[in-house]
């Protein structure tokens, strides 16, 4: 799994690129200001690219940190 989460950790540095290396993986919508609508967007877009998976929209509002992403992409993938 650690594979996994570094392949998202590198999803989160293409949306978020001014994110210190140490806050991705706790990165979550209330504390990352950056994480509005529009990159929430594009973290789908580059989530899906690089998992091959098409993301669920009705999961969209639960996927509001690392963590849990992490937690979703674990029982896509698999």
């Amino acid at each position: 799994m650690d594979e996994m989460r570094e392949k998202l950790a590198g999803c989160f540095r293409v949306v978020f690129p001014d994110m210190p290396p140490e806050a991705v993986y706790t990165a979550s919508q209330s504390s990352t200001p950056q994480w509005d609508s529009v990159a929430a967007i594009s973290l789908v877009n580059v989530l899906e690219e690089e998992f091959g998976i098409e993301l669920d929209f009705e999961a969209l509002a639960d996927l509001t940190s690392f963590p849990l992403i992490l937690d979703y992409l674990k029982v896509q993938v698999a």
